[in-house]
């Protein structure tokens, strides 16, 4: 297999520009630094489709590795040859390769093989022969032998059929069709027998159900496998017997000999106790893969807007998280993230000190001048709610609150973490620390949480945590670098995440700067201790110093390519001092109208290249995140008693699962709209259309208020 040319037709590129990526990735270049900085290499390929062919890269190297394992094995046995060779080539799936091998690979000892130790395979040869001269009962005389354990005409002739069914089970072409047989034809069906236990009544809908291999939803798939695992659901595929059976007597049985009947004894059992078995169990792991590939793309898909979602910047915010018994803890925080004030008032049942509670938050809103509170969204967020709706009434100053997720809170309190940035806080002031910040920059607080804790997708916890871990990260990663960080500001946890940067090294750029004071040029990264050429190379044009010496070092423009930029602005009469002005504003026209391939050949490089430096030069300090939508904030809430069918209302979109996306419209409870309600046109999927964060407009199909369930549509009314 040519690599190379598997990854230029999967992924529709130049093949010089997938060798290029190749090559930079085997240099150990960071999928962030490759995407911004070597567009010229990449064809100005994106880090997702950077992410898809490194690991599609890393999947074609293992496979190629694994064909040679399997070639030196079979060699090793004695058993290669050009033929075998030549079909391991032409493998282009791991499920063909491994039934190829099948027949070479070391088996522990099953019933085929024991009876070929008891020399019963030349007999087992001459029945799958057929031969019509040849009479079973007269031949099976001569390989009774006591000494060996062979006693009788009966287990000489079972012994014959066990190693003819395993032949029939290891036949690669066989094995491939019938494979793709029960992929097309079988049918994923579940059972119980524990209907009457309350914990399985989740799983209803599951206790007398099958659906088509071939087209059941990777959501259904996870729910079934989950039922199982929990003992409640017995599943297995269910396949027209006859099917299988009718191609393997085509395949084997020749004619109707003696010894035909023998070898369709043998193949019968050959298809249920061994292939049928074994094909069950690859294709469930198949759809389990599947399932769980799609529920970690869903997860990376919510968590990409989720940290995306736009600061809210220069506002002097107060965290409320709350609670029942133990009272709800506030902490006001600057629009620096420095925490100003904490306590505690007691709002909430049982204790409902709810006027106490307004004169405390009410003299901490005047004296600190607040303008939005971020309330979690977790135990007795709807009674808090509430009460801050009531208390904004009251107020005589522009108030707004908005409800965020406050996933993982708890595990960045009582983090170590959260334990070296405010040890002086009890571990739960440090959660409502961390809610006002995430409405401040969910970015910069969320990177602090593992992200399989922020609990956007769906069957998280039943994952492969390795591969979770890998995908998850690469969005945070993404993520982190698309927006830069503020060199002189950022924490640990935010730098980490950097191209080139990992914990060690971000941590020892924090201690340098407690030591030093601020950075004052990028240049001065090469001072910190473990930050080498290729690590300063990798994470210079993420970082940003705002304050700095050189403007250009505000920009994602790449300390390589200060030179160009400085000649680009000479080429048209200016310098460094112009940024900000009006005199920059006129780039775009000046080297349109030179011409770009002109302007970047002068400045000696890419016209990709250029472009970005002409963008960062107009908005030096930009954050890519100011450009979309704010987040809905309100001063009011509803109850679900309040909705009516046909109320038209506006949500922010909170998940986007399989079958819908749940919308937040301030009702406390979430409701769902549908799939089939997404849009009058025809979607696979509701990713298509909306992310989280998005700002919706829905009407009210049903309230449920028995079972707290809100039907929506986003579809128009008439």
């Amino acid at each position: 297999m040519e690599i190379k040319k598997v990854l230029t037709t999967e992924f529709k590129l130049k093949l010089e520009h997938v060798e290029n990526i190749i090559s930079l990735i085997d240099e150990s270049n960071t999928i962030p630094f490759i995407a911004r900085y070597r567009k010229e290499m990449t064809g100005s390929c994106d880090d997702q489709v950077l992410r898809e062919l490194a690991d599609r890269l890393e999947y074609l190297r293992n496979f190629e590795d694994r064909k040679q394992k399997i070639k030196d094995s079979i060699t090793e046995q004695g058993k290669m040859t050009d033929e075998i060779a030549a079909v391991i080539d032409k493998a282009v799936t791991l499920s063909a390769l491994e039934d190829i091998y099948r027949p070479f690979k070391p088996k522990r000892r099953t019933r085929a093989t024991i009876a070929k130790e008891k020399g019963l395979e030349p007999f087992a040869v001459a029945i799958l022969k057929q031969d019509k001269s040849f009479d079973v009962i007269t031949s099976v005389q001569e390989y009774i032998n006591a000494e060996v354990g062979v006693n009788s005409v009966e287990e000489v002739i079972d012994g014959a059929k066990d190693i003819i069914s395993e032949t029939i089970s290891d036949d690669p072409n066989l094995r491939g069709f019938l494979r793709d047989l029960m992929k097309k034809e079988g049918l994923l069906t579940s059972k119980s027998d524990k209907t009457e236990i309350d914990e399985s009544k989740v799983y209803e809908m599951y206790f007398e159900y099958s659906e088509a291999v071939s087209k059941i939803p990777s959501h259904r798939i996870l729910a079934i496998n989950r039922g199982e695992r929990e003992d409640i659901l017995k599943v297995s595929i269910e396949l027209n017997d006859l099917l299988a059976l009718n191609r393997i007597y085509l395949s084997y049985i020749k004619n109707d000999s003696s010894s035909a009947e023998y070898v369709k004894q043998a193949a019968d059992d050959a298809w249920s106790r061994l292939i049928k078995p074994s094909i069950e169990r690859e294709i469930r792991n198949d759809l389990t893969e599947f399932a769980n590939s799609q529920a970690i793309s869903m997860f990376a898909i919510n968590l990409k807007p989720l940290l995306m979602q736009p600061p809210i910047k220069g506002k002097t915010v107060l965290g409320f998280d709350p609670a029942y018994r133990t009272g709800c803890k506030i902490a006001v925080v600057d629009p620096t993230g420095k925490a100003l004030d904490t306590t505690v008032v007691y709002p909430t049942p049982p204790n409902n000190k709810i006027e106490e509670s307004k004169t405390v938050l009410k003299k901490l809103i005047k004296k600190h001048d607040i303008e939005v509170i971020s309330i979690g969204n977790g135990t007795a967020s709807k009674e808090s709610e509430i009460f801050v709706a009531g208390l904004i009434k009251e107020l005589d100053t522009q108030v707004s609150y908005m409800v965020v997720n406050e996933a993982g809170a708890s595990v960045y309190s009582a983090s170590k973490l959260g334990a070296s940035e405010f040890p002086e806080f009890d571990v739960s002031l440090r959660s409502a620390v961390s809610i006002a910040r995430r409405l401040q920059d969910p970015l910069a607080e969320l990177v602090k949480i593992d992200p399989k804790s922020i609990g956007v997708g769906q069957y998280q916890h039943d994952m492969p945590p390795a591969k979770l871990n890998t995908e998850l990260k690469g969005v945070v990663e993404s993520c982190v670098n698309n927006v830069g960080v503020d060199l002189n500001t950022a924490s640990a946890s935010l730098l980490s995440y950097i191209s080139g940067l990992g914990a060690s090294v971000a941590t020892n750029i924090t201690n340098w700067r407690n030591e030093n004071g601020a950075f004052k040029t990028r240049t001065e990264l090469k001072k910190v201790p473990k930050l080498g050429p290729k690590a300063f190379e990798q994470c210079a044009g993420f970082l940003r110093i705002p304050k700095g010496k050189n403007i250009l070092d505000n920009t994602s423009v790449h300390p390589e390519s200060y030179e160009a930029a400085k000649k680009l602005l000479e080429l048209f009469g200016m310098e460094l001092s112009d940024i900000n002005t009006e005199k920059v504003g006129m780039l775009p026209s000046l080297v349109k109208l030179k011409g770009e391939a002109v302007v970047a050949e002068a400045c000696s490089i890419g016209i990709p290249t250029l472009n970005d430096i002409i963008n960062e030069l107009l908005k030096p300090g930009r954050d890519i995140r100011d450009e979309l939508p704010p987040p809905l904030l309100r001063s009011d809430i509803m109850s679900m008693e309040d909705l009516t069918p046909g109320m038209e209302l506006t949500g922010t979109v909170r998940n986007v699962i399989d079958f819908g996306v749940f919308v937040d419209i301030a009702v406390h409870q979430d409701g769902l709209v549908h799939i089939s309600e997404i849009s009058d046109r025809y979607i696979k999927h509701p990713s298509e259309v909306v992310k989280v964060g998005d700002i919706v407009k829905v009407f009210v199909l049903s309230v449920d208020l028995t079972k707290k369930r809100i039907a929506l549509s986003m579809k128009r009314k008439p």
